[in-house]
C-alpha cells in the first residue's frame, strides 16, 4: 500500500509511503486520489492531512517517466481535485516537499513544516518548469519576483526562509502531523483558503529583470525564461488560463533538446556510481581521519572539501613558511565566504576545528584512514613521497594520489602495497568543483575503490572511475582540443575569436581565457615531461603557449598569458605583443592566415573531444560514454544544457560527425582520422546511447 490512513476526531490523515524519497508513483497518485474521493463521499471526515511517512514528504514525480505517455491519474488532476474538495487539506512537510511533492503541498489550504523541512521547485535543473501549478499557485502565495527565485534557482529552502516567504503558516518542533492534526480540529467549520484565489497584481518590472539576469534561450536559459513566462501568465490571466499556459509551456520545454539533454545529465550522473565488475557485497573502508600533503592551492582546497564534508583532516607540509602561507589561504577563503552569507562564522569555526596542521609526516600518518598527496605534479617527487608512505602508514591505509596526468601504476610501484594506491584527481578550486576522477591502477582493489567512490559522495563531489592512462579521462581528451584550438590561431583567429565561439557554444569561457586561469606553467611543465620521457607528441606541437612561458607569462597569476591582466583584474584583455608572436609563428610555418568561422572554431575544436572520447571507450579507462560526460561538465564545463560532449555528437547524429571528421581529414590531414567506434556506430546508425562496454574494467 502506498497511502497509509489514520483518523482521529474526523480528521484524515494520509501518508505518502513510496522509499525512498514517496515519489508520486502512478500506483500512490491512485490511491490518493480514491482516498480524497472517499473522504470526499464520508461526512465523519471534516479535514484531510497531507504528510510523508519516514524522512520525506516526497521527492515529487518519477523522472523516469518524463517523456513518456502519461499514466492516468496525472498530477495536474490530482492536485486540481484536491484544490476542488470540499473538504480543508492541510499539509504536514518533515523533510523535503520537492517539485510536485512542493505542487501538492501548494494546493493545501494550509502548510507546516518541522524545522528540519525544506521545499524546493528543482525541475529547471531538468529543463523543465514546474508543471502542476507551481508556476500559478507560488507567485500568489509569495510574489512575483519572489517566485520567480525559487523557481529559476531550483533550490531548496530551508524552513525558516519559507516561514518568512509565507510558503509556511508554522514551524513545529515536535511531532508536526500531531500539530497539524491539532490545528485542523481547531479550526473547523473554517471556508476553505484557496492559494489559486488569491489576487496577484502584475510585476513588469520584476519580470523584465528577471529576463535580463536570466540566460538567454540559446545559451541554456530556455527553461529559465519559460519560467518567467509562466510566472507572468499567473499575474496576466485568470488562473484556468494560467494553469493551460503552464502545461503548454512544460510540454515545449519537455520536447526540447536542452530538457533531453540536462535529464541525460541527472541520470548520468546516478550511473556513474555504479561500478559493474565490482560485487555488490564489498563495503567502504570506515573513513574518519585524513592525512593531505601539501598545503598549496590543491591541498589546501582538498582540505577545505574534506573538513565541510565532517572529516578530521591534518594538513602536511615540508617547510614551515608554506604551511602557514596555506593555512592563512584556508582561513582567508572561509572569512571570505562567510562574509558574503553563504556559510556562518559557525561553520567557520567548526570547519577549521577539524583541521590541523604540522610539518611531521611520519608521526601524522600513523593512525590515518586515508592519505592524499598533493604535491608537485612530478614522478620522482611523488616516489619520494610513496616511499615514505609506504613506510610509516599502517596497514589497510589507503594512499590516494592528486596526480592529474602521471600513471597510478607506476606510483604504486614505490610500494608494496599497490592494493591500496588510488587516484582521486580533484579539480581547482577543490573546495567548489563537483567532481573527483577517481583513478584505478591495475592493482587497485575493489575496497579501495568503493571507498573512493564512498569518499565523493559523502564531500559532495560526483565520483567518476577511469582506469590510469596518461592524462585518465579528461586531461586525455584535453590534448586535442587545445591542439586544435592552437592550431586555428596559427590559422587565422585569435584567442579572443576562438573564446568568443567557445563561449557562444555555451562554455563559460574559452580555453585560452581557461588556460590563463589555470597557469600556462601547469602544461608546460607536463609538456617538458613528456619530451624528456621520449613520449614525442604524434602530431606538431604549437609554439605559442611554450613561447610564451619562455617570456614568463603563465596567465593571471603573472598578469599575461594569452591575454594580459590590468593589476586586481581577472578580466582579459587582448594583448598586441601575444597577437603579434602569434602572426610571427604563422609566418615561420608558411601558413597564410584567413577569416575562421565560429561554427568551425567549434566544430574543430569540440570534435577531438568526441573522438578521444570513443577511444576512450574503446580501451576501458571509461566505463560508459555518460561518465565522460559527467566529467566534462563537472570538471571543465562543458554546457550541461548540450548534455556533455558525448551527448552532444549524439544529437548532431554520429553519421553527420563521421563525415565532419573525413572532410577535416582531408584538409587537415591523419589527426582527423575518426575513431573505430565512430565509424562502427555511424555504420549501423547507432549512438553512443547504445553503446556498451565490451570489456569490463581491469580489477585488482
Amino acid at each position: 500500500m502506498s497511502v497509509e490512513k489514520s483518523t482521529e476526531s474526523g480528521v484524515l490523515v494520509l501518508r505518502f509511503a513510496n522509499p525512498p524519497v514517496n515519489a508520486l508513483s502512478t500506483t500512490l497518485r491512485t490511491e490518493l486520489l480514491a482516498a480524497v474521493e472517499a473522504a470526499e463521499s464520508d461526512p465523519a471526515i471534516e479535514a484531510v492531512v497531507l504528510a510523508g511517512e519516514g524522512k520525506h514528504f516526497s521527492g515529487g514525480a518519477d523522472i523516469r517517466g518524463f517523456g513518456k505517455p502519461p499514466e492516468p491519474p496525472g498530477l495536474p488532476t490530482l492536485i486540481e481535485r484536491i484544490e476542488a474538495s470540499p473538504k480543508r487539506f492541510y499539509a504536514a512537510i518533515d523533510g523535503t516537499a520537492f517539485g510536485g511533492g512542493f505542487e501538492v503541498a501548494l494546493a493545501c489550504d494550509a502548510r507546516y513544516g518541522t524545522p528540519y523541512a525544506k521545499v524546493a521547485l528543482p525541475e529547471i535543473n531538468l529543463g523543465l518548469l514546474p508543471g502542476a501549478g507551481g508556476t500559478q499557485r507560488l507567485p500568489r502565495l509569495i510574489g512575483v519576483a519572489a517566485a520567480i527565485d525559487v523557481i529559476t534557482s531550483g533550490k531548496p529552502l530551508s524552513a525558516q526562509r519559507a516561514l518568512e516567504l509565507g510558503i509556511l503558516d508554522g514551524i513545529v518542533a515536535g511531532d508536526v502531523v500531531a500539530a497539524t492534526v491539532a490545528t485542523a480540529i481547531a479550526e473547523r467549520g473554517r471556508a476553505r483558503r484557496h492559494v489559486s484565489a488569491k489576487p496577484l497584481a502584475p510585476d513588469p518590472d520584476a519580470i523584465a529583470a528577471a529576463r535580463k539576469r536570466l540566460e538567454p534561450a540559446e545559451r541554456g536559459g530556455l527553461a529559465a525564461q519559460r519560467c518567467v513566462d509562466a510566472v507572468e501568465a499567473a499575474s496576466s490571466l485568470p488562473f484556468a488560463a494560467g494553469l493551460l499556459r503552464e502545461r503548454e509551456l512544460f510540454g515545449e520545454l519537455l520536447a526540447s533538446e536542452q530538457s533531453r539533454s540536462r535529464i541525460h545529465v541527472f541520470f548520468a550522473e546516478r550511473e556513474a556510481a555504479k561500478i559493474p565488475d565490482i560485487p555488490a557485497d564489498v563495503t567502504p573502508l570506515e573513513i574518519k581521519r585524513v592525512l593531505v600533503i601539501g598545503a598549496g592551492t590543491m591541498g589546501g582546497g582538498i582540505a577545505m572539501a574534506l573538513a565541510e564534508g565532517g572529516l578530521q583532516v591534518h594538513v602536511v607540509e615540508a617547510a614551515d613558511e608554506a604551511l602557514a602561507r596555506g593555512r592563512s589561504t584556508i582561513e582567508k577563503n572561509y572569512a571570505a565566504t562567510a562574509s558574503k552569507g553563504r556559510i556562518t562564522q559557525a561553520d567557520v569555526d567548526a570547519r577549521l576545528g577539524r583541521m590541523s596542521f604540522g610539518t611531521d609526516l611520519a608521526s601524522a600518518a600513523a593512525g590515518v584512514d586515508l592519505v592524499i598527496e598533493a604535491v608537485f605534479e612530478d614522478l620522482g617527487v611523488k616516489h619520494t613521497v610513496f616511499k615514505e608512505l609506504d613506510r610509516v602508514c599502517r596497514p589497510g591505509t589507503l594512499l590516494a594520489s592528486n596526480t592529474s596526468t602521471l600513471d597510478i601504476d607506476a606510483i604504486a610501484a614505490a610500494t608494496s602495497r599497490p592494493q591500496d594506491v588510488i587516484g582521486l584527481h580533484f579539480f581547482s578550486p577543490a573546495n567548489v568543483m563537483r567532481l573527483l576522477e577517481i583513478v584505478r591502477g591495475t592493482h587497485t582493489s575493489p575496497t579501495a575503490i568503493v571507498t573512493a567512490m564512498a569518499l565523493a559522495k559523502r564531500i559532495k563531489k560526483v565520483g567518476v572511475l577511469a582506469r590510469s592512462c596518461d592524462g585518465f579521462i579528461g586531461n586525455r581528451m584535453l590534448v586535442g582540443y587545445g591542439r586544435e584550438a592552437n592550431y586555428l590561431i596559427e590559422e587565422g583567429a585569435l584567442p579572443q575569436d576562438v573564446d568568443r565561439a567557445l563561449k557562444a557554444f555555451g562554455l563559460p569561457m574559452g580555453i585560452f581565457a581557461m588556460g590563463d586561469l589555470a597557469g600556462l606553467d601547469v602544461g608546460w611543465r607536463i609538456r617538458k615531461r613528456r619530451r624528456a620521457e621520449g613520449d614525442i607528441a604524434k602530431f606538431r606541437e604549437s609554439r605559442v603557449a611554450d613561447e610564451l612561458c619562455e617570456r614568463g607569462f603563465f596567465g593571471q597569476k603573472t598578469g599575461r598569458g594569452f591575454y594580459r591582466y590590468e593589476p586586481g583584474s581577472r578580466v582579459p584583455q587582448p594583448d598586441p605583443e601575444v597577437e603579434a608572436l602569434i602572426l610571427e609563428e604563422s609566418k615561420r610555418l608558411g601558413i597564410t592566415r584567413r577569416s575562421i568561422s565560429d561554427q568551425e572554431i567549434v566544430l574543430r575544436c569540440m570534435l577531438p573531444l568526441v573522438n578521444e572520447g570513443a577511444n576512450i571507450l574503446l580501451d576501458g579507462t571509461a566505463i560508459r560514454p555518460g561518465d565522460i560526460d559527467i566529467v566534462w561538465i563537472y570538471g571543465y564545463g562543458f554546457p550541461a544544457f548540450r548534455g556533455g560532449p558525448m551527448h552532444w555528437a549524439d544529437t548532431l547524429g554520429l553519421t553527420n560527425v563521421r563525415d565532419e571528421m573525413r572532410r577535416f581529414e582531408q584538409q587537415h590531414g591523419e589527426r582527423w582520422k575518426p575513431s573505430p567506434l565512430i565509424e562502427e556506430l555511424a555504420a549501423s546508425g547507432h549512438s553512443f546511447a547504445d553503446y556498451t562496454a565490451r570489456q569490463p574494467a581491469v580489477t585488482g
